[in-house]
């Protein structure tokens, strides 16, 4: 059977595409009889197959030409396969440990082939709102950012070979639009698409809307993501987007990759973790308060980005003679170095606190939200959390650059909890 054209996926469908790809038949063994298909994705945008044969495995990804936790009615370009397809490639060739290997792209039916992460392996996020702590996580998600981050920097290319992936990944700007729209727009108007917890969180949306000096920050990030091409970027590094066991961590579905700025990678993912933290309250109930959860997810936040921070000043001094970023002849001796260095880390920690807070601003009040919440069935209480990482992501994100290491941002994350609870009469830790 051809596939000269884009169609759709369904089970049977996808079964004689397999028959017709070597690439893919092969990795079953070419045992194709009582194959398990089953459709599993439970995102915004694709369809994803689990393949499982008596002879192998493997995981179907296919881009569909709109939105589908929307509909039709908003249109999406199904070329984000490709650029996922080459994010995947890149990551996986930098940090193969925690990236899923590609075996199969299809540019015309949008669709890639990859290594299935069979269970135990969950999604991250599933696993926080379960309450499972990784021992690993810190560590792995640390090296993965490190080593994707810095080796596709100036601090590691020439400037040639970077605007070459530049403009690569220029292609992908349907998406970044996409980010443009939902993280730094919508959440700031009013918008058909945005929603929250109403009636109880209606005041606090429309105090985002009316909020100034939080718009004025808002724009100084949106400049920063559409204009600084600083490396090659996941673009939706958040806890969906990650594959765990406890001592495997893998990261998946960088769709909306392009060279921007590193801090909305690292922050995406402490953003997210911030989420985790105060939607525990939610999960709390008679046999677990959560109270030591919490205290492990903020060890996880300050862990990763301390590890994140040695790691990629490790790296940098390792290759110090290699990119166009910094020239050996003209930084040429220690004491330059290191308050270039610092100047860095500490540019990018601001950065990352400010993505970050983007990031969990637009899962409250904007279109897409997070399971951490959704997933908390008494709506009053839903709220309280949301109105708690609410008013922390404000904080950060207009102060951020008051901060001046991780630790002082956990304990704002500590004393917001602290203080928004008192003040609501809420049963917290």
């Amino acid at each position: 059977m051809a596939f000269s054209e884009y169609q759709q996926l369904n089970d049977k469908l996808l079964l004689d595409y397999i028959k017709a790809t070597p690439s893919l038949s092969s990795k079953l063994k070419d045992h194709l009889d009582n194959l398990t298909i089953k459709e599993v994705g439970d995102g915004n945008l694709n369809f994803v197959f689990i393949v499982v044969g008596s002879h192998g495995s493997f995981v179907i990804k296919q881009a569909l030409p709109y939105i589908r936790c929307i509909g039709e009615s908003w249109p999406k370009t199904k070329e984000r396969a490709y650029f996922e397809t080459l994010a995947l490639r890149e990551h996986g060739r930098l940090s193969p440990d925690h990236v899923p290997e590609v075996y199969h792209f299809d540019r015309t039916m949008s669709l890639i082939g990859m290594r299935y992460l069979e269970p135990p392996h969950i999604v991250l996020r599933k696993g926080l709102i379960a309450g499972i702590e990784y021992p690993l996580l810190a560590e792995h998600m640390s090296d993965y950012m490190a080593r994707t981050l810095f080796y596709t920097s100036l601090l590691y290319h020439n400037t040639t070979d970077h605007r070459k992936a530049v403009a690569e990944f220029c292609g992908n700007v349907e998406l970044c639009r996409h980010t443009e729209q939902v993280v730094f727009s919508d959440p700031y108007k009013v918008s058909e698409y945005n929603h929250w917890t109403s009636p109880y969180l209606d005041s606090d949306a429309k105090a985002v809307r009316e909020d100034n000096a939080l718009k004025l920050e808002v724009a100084e990030l949106k400049s920063l993501f559409c204009e600084r091409a600083q490396a090659l970027i996941h673009g939706d590094l958040h806890t969906g987007s990650v594959m765990v066991t406890p001592d495997s961590t893998h990261v998946i579905d960088p769709e909306f990759a392009f060279y921007g700025p590193i801090g909305f990678d690292t922050g995406a993912f402490l953003g997210n973790l911030i989420l985790a933290f105060f939607a525990q309250d939610g999960h709390a109930d008679e046999q677990n308060d959560r109270k030591a959860y919490k205290a492990w997810i903020l060890k996880i936040i300050q862990n990763t980005w301390n590890f994140f921070h040695r790691k990629f000043i490790a790296l940098w001094d390792e290759n110090k003679d290699a990119g166009d970023a910094y020239l050996p002849a003209i930084y040429n001796n220690s004491e330059l170095q290191q308050l270039v260095q610092d100047k860095y880390i500490k540019e990018l920690l601001h950065d990352t606190l400010g993505f970050g807070a983007a990031k969990m601003i637009r899962r409250i009040v904007g279109v897409a939200h997070v399971e951490d919440f959704e997933s908390i069935t008494d709506a009053s209480k839903r709220a309280g959390c949301e109105r708690r990482a609410l008013e922390c992501a404000k904080l950060i994100l207009k102060e951020r650059k008051k901060f001046q290491n991780i630790g002082e941002v956990v304990s704002a994350v500590q004393q917001i909890q602290t203080a928004t609870c008192f003040l609501q009469r809420t049963v917290c830790a």
